[in-house]
């Protein structure tokens, strides 16, 4: 069905109105990102190992990536993990050495690693894994002769047009302070990619990390919310606007699921082996043609999610040609994809192209008008980015970040605060509202101990030892509030530092 509810139905006559509008052909946000003199160190942990060639498919990707590590997560226990898209799950110990702590590519021969958003794309752990020794994974197979059957394939196509899976994995180990995998695994959603690139998989499994034992989101598993690929074509009846706006399909769409099995609760099965939790907005709409997992929907690619120790909860969404996105979720939000980029009509919605943009009725605008959707609180263009990586709130030992929300851009590198304070009060339902951005200046210490100035791609093309097209940057958040920063091209785990004129002492590797 077509989940444009009822009430914005009256407002396209205002929309129609503002069709005159003329397309916006130059910089739709003319104000440039500057660095106002917040600077952060930033120094090398630990460099995951070479797995270039370990793959045949790899020769697919350029440039191929000495490890493409996107996820790096912490225990309480201490321990950290991160994963290679390749497959190899690592742990890395006390001395910041890396151990193989699982090998996903051999546990599953049909995954496939041949695109930088492909193979073991992401993982979480149960908040109760130290007793229960629960993990999440994310991970692509080819979908030609697969020997399973998704749980869902998009709306109008069949199991003939599946290219790949996208599948969920429960994880139980039987020792989880063990520093080698051993258990057993459940597969929890399998769903299909139609379109013949692997482009914006399901990538990220995640836990409120605000929610407390008794807490109504406490042990609720999150997923990404994207288009499946939809709006870069490559495939059959690609880039169809009636993939989106809709609420019987998991495109553009969050799920929040209960990941324990209908048959343990006794409660609302999913289209997966899990239970539907009954908060979810619309689990409990009434509504039979509605999809009960979905959290929020209206995502082009909202590949990364995190909360604030408030528990609000933010999205990276990746935009199209023009706008890139910060949004704060809300449980039933509807966040505009394909109708909506950034607080611009995109040109979708008057049955023109996917590039094209257009300014918003000044009723929509101001906020006097409601149109249904749900606006970011930070954007920024293309001539300042090209896809936004992951953010997260700081609260940690930098003084010059605390209260900030850091993110950055995957292809530049560049690094990049808005106040958090500010973000939240731009979370008032004006679209034009959006809070202000500022560029992050990274520097090292040279072996004098001399502040040396560096963008985040200069680093990692020095390590690599050669110039690349893209940073492939990365943002990870320590057990103790602190970032990493990590790229899919050169295998290397940084950390920010409070630098010698900051509060606090640099962080140990634990």
């Amino acid at each position: 069905m077509n989940s444009l509810r009822a009430g914005i139905f009256p407002l396209l006559a205002i929309l129609a109105a503002g069709a005159a509008d003329a397309q916006i052909t130059s910089n739709p946000l003319p104000e440039p990102i500057v660095k106002r003199g917040l600077a952060v160190e930033v120094k090398d942990l630990v460099r995951l190992p070479d797995t270039r060639g370990m793959r045949p498919a790899d020769r697919d990707v350029v440039p191929p990536g000495w490890a493409r590590v996107s996820y790096v997560r912490d225990l309480p226990d201490g321990r950290r993990f991160a994963n290679d898209s390749r497959g190899i799950f690592y742990l890395i110990d006390a001395k910041n050495e890396p151990h193989v702590y699982a090998d996903l590519a051999a546990i599953f021969p049909n995954m496939v690693t041949n695109r930088l958003e492909s193979g073991f794309v992401g993982f979480a752990f149960h908040p109760e894994f130290a007793s229960n020794g629960l993990f999440y994974t994310v991970h692509a197979e080819m979908g030609p002769r697969n020997p399973k059957t998704p749980d869902f394939i998009p709306i109008g196509y069949g199991l003939k047009d599946a290219s790949y899976h996208n599948i969920i994995t429960e994880w139980r180990a039987t020792n989880p302070a063990a520093d080698v995998f051993e258990g057993t695994r459940r597969e929890l959603l399998r769903e299909a990619h139609v379109v013949a690139n692997l482009t914006h998989p399901m990538g990220a499994v995640e836990f409120n990390t605000a929610a407390k034992p008794g807490d109504a989101d406490y042990g609720l598993l999150y997923t990404s919310g994207s288009d499946h690929g939809f709006s870069n074509g490559g495939g059959p009846n690609a880039s169809n606007p009636s993939q989106t706006q809709r609420l019987d399909s998991i495109m553009t769409a969050i799920l929040r699921i209960d990941p324990r099995s209908p048959s343990v609760t006794h409660g609302q099965k999913g289209l997966g082996d899990y239970t539907i939790p009954m908060a979810n907005k619309f689990a409990a709409d009434g509504d039979p043609n509605t999809l009960g997992e979905i959290y929020a929907y209206g995502f082009r690619n909202a590949h990364r999610l995190s909360w604030d120790t408030d528990g609000t909860m933010f999205a990276s969404d990746i935009g199209m040609n023009h706008v890139e996105e910060i949004n704060i979720v809300r449980n039933g939000g509807n966040y505009g994809w394909m109708k909506r980029e950034g607080y611009f009509e995109n040109g979708r919605s008057r049955g023109g192209a996917l590039n094209e943009l257009y300014p918003l009725p000044q009723e929509i605008l101001d906020g006097q008008v409601k149109d249904g959707f749900t606006y970011p609180v930070v954007v920024f263009d293309h001539d300042e980015g090209r896809a936004v990586t992951d953010g997260f709130a700081y609260h940690g030992r930098i003084a010059a970040l605390r209260g900030k929300f850091v993110f950055g851009d995957v292809q530049s590198g560049r690094v990049f605060a808005s106040d958090l304070a500010a973000m939240k009060k731009a979370d008032d339902g004006i679209p034009k509202t959006v809070a202000p951005v500022e560029e992050i200046q990274l520097y090292v210490r040279d072996a004098s101990g001399q502040r040396v100035d560096v963008s985040f791609r200069q680093l990692v093309e020095k390590t690599m030892g050669k110039d690349l097209p893209r940073a492939d940057l990365h943002i990870g958040r320590s057990r103790d509030g602190e970032l990493f920063l990590t790229s899919r091209q050169d295998g290397m785990i940084r950390m920010l530092v409070p630098g010698n004129n900051a509060a606090g002492s640099a962080p140990a590797n634990r």
